[in-house]
């Protein structure tokens, strides 16, 4: 019998079934690619430019020059230093930095904290530890689509999208999908859904939830015994939306944390992820955390685990340095709240000038979430929506044209047509982007 050469059936024999699942995952990953040949006007024309991936290059310089002044490494950050959970130093920065700003209802203690490289890590790490192989966390949508790939590409949980259809996701009256999707589940699969995640401020809608939803969701947890995670990795990217003027004031940010849990959730089941990734624009630093404070087995299962999520010494030495430094971060939130504030200005007045349609009264993040199919079929009447192939087909030539946006086929939009537009950049680059964007559109 002759050998099969084939790559496919190479793969098959040779990788686990986990192994399998990553190749197919990575065939369809293909942002890397993007961010390794990125647009620049002199040394690469043809790059592409990218407004689809959550990064926050505003204060990037300001963020420089402090990390160069204030590095200042030893001998003990070339060893395991105080372990994998982070050193003692980085948790009581962080643990000062999170009871001055979240506003916690009990003080957060450094012991409350595990540090992880970067909160893809933190999740993955919650999804391990609570969620069994075939056990079910609840999403709603629409949402940021790598959720999904941190809970089940090595934990085996499942993500449910919950559908909201025509209801605000982030107010009170989602809380019936949710505990409908659970029962649902558990009927169909006899699996648990043991966990609901929120993202808090919310990626892609950019806006925060308001309390009352908050508290309800906790009562929903208690009830079905689930654990509820907040990732609040934008909390303290919250500004002044100058352009929208609604009737109704946004909604201000408010942490899982401030809320008093008595007499509505079992507190061992609140987890809170935060990172230096978008609040401080410090994706490359890879740092997360995660605050579980009424969770201590949760704290010895990550003893273990941790050794896989070790951030470097010199990442743990320039956050506890400049996390404990309030004059620095107190002046630096409130430069980027006024640098998010006038990006999103500049870019929804590019937005209003070709006529293209937006989601309105974001305060939060430095995304905008865009109607690209009604300006496409304003320029195609012969054309028509079909699902996720139209979405998918606007993605396609938005690429041909060499602009990247986040696609609302992943991020589980429910009407076709839209994406979501990343504006913390300079504004040469979304001139760029917005100008490829028309042209796509015709």
């Amino acid at each position: 019998m002759g050998a099969n050469t084939s790559s496919e059936s190479h793969t098959s024999i040779s990788f686990s079934q986990r192994g399998q699942k990553a190749v197919e995952k990575g065939a369809h990953h293909a942002v890397w690619d993007i961010l390794s040949n990125l647009w620049d006007p002199e040394t690469n024309p043809s790059g592409i430019v990218s407004v689809g991936v959550a990064e926050n290059k505003l204060l990037h310089d300001t963020l420089l020059e402090y990390i160069n002044a204030n590095t200042h490494l030893s001998t003990r950050h070339l060893t395991y230093n105080n372990g994998s959970m982070g050193s003692n130093a980085l948790r009581q920065a962080l643990s000062h930095f999170l009871n001055r700003h979240f506003h916690p209802i009990h003080p957060v203690e450094p012991q409350h904290i595990l540090v992880t490289n970067g909160c893809s890590s933190a999740l993955e790490h919650l999804s391990w530890t609570f969620l069994n192989p075939g056990d079910a966390i609840l999403l709603s949508k629409p949402y940021y689509s790598a959720f999904k790939t941190d809970f089940s590409l090595r934990p085996e949980a499942i993500v449910i999208p919950v559908s909201m259809g025509d209801i605000d996701p982030l107010s009170p009256d989602s809380i019936p999908a949710y505990e409908t999707a659970a029962i649902d589940y558990e009927k169909r699969t006899g699996k648990r859904v043991r966990a609901i995640l929120l993202c808090n401020p919310h990626n892609p809608l950019g806006r925060c939830y308001p309390r009352e939803t908050i508290t309800q969701l906790m009562q929903l947890c208690q009830s079905r015994q689930m654990h509820l995670i907040s990732d609040e990795i934008y909390a303290l990217s919250v500004w002044n939306n100058l352009v929208d003027t609604t009737n109704t004031p946004p909604t201000s940010f408010q942490s899982l944390l401030s809320i008093d849990p008595t007499n509505l959730i079992d507190p061992s089941l609140i987890h809170v992820i935060w990172g230096m990734s978008k609040d401080f624009g410090a994706n490359g630093l890879r740092v997360g955390a995660i605050i579980s404070q009424s969770n201590p087995d949760f704290h010895l299962a990550a003893k273990c685990m941790a050794i896989y999520t070790f951030i470097s010494g010199m990442s743990d030495q320039i956050t506890a340095t400049m996390l404990a430094d309030d004059e620095f971060t107190d002046r630096y939130i409130a430069l980027n709240r006024e640098k998010l504030a006038l990006a999103h200005a500049f870019l929804v007045g590019l937005l209003k000038k070709h006529g293209i349609e937006y989601e309105r009264g974001c305060n939060a993040g430095f995304f905008v979430w865009v109607d690209l199919g009604k300006k496409y079929l304003e320029n195609h009447p012969e054309e028509k929506e079909e699902g996720s192939e139209f979405t998918d087909m606007l993605y396609g030539r938005l690429m041909e044209n060499r602009v990247h946006l986040a696609s609302g086929t992943a991020y589980g939009a429910e009407q076709p047509g839209w994406f979501r537009v990343v504006f913390a950049h300079p504004e040469t680059w979304m001139e760029e982007a917005v100008r490829r964007i028309v042209r796509a559109l015709g």
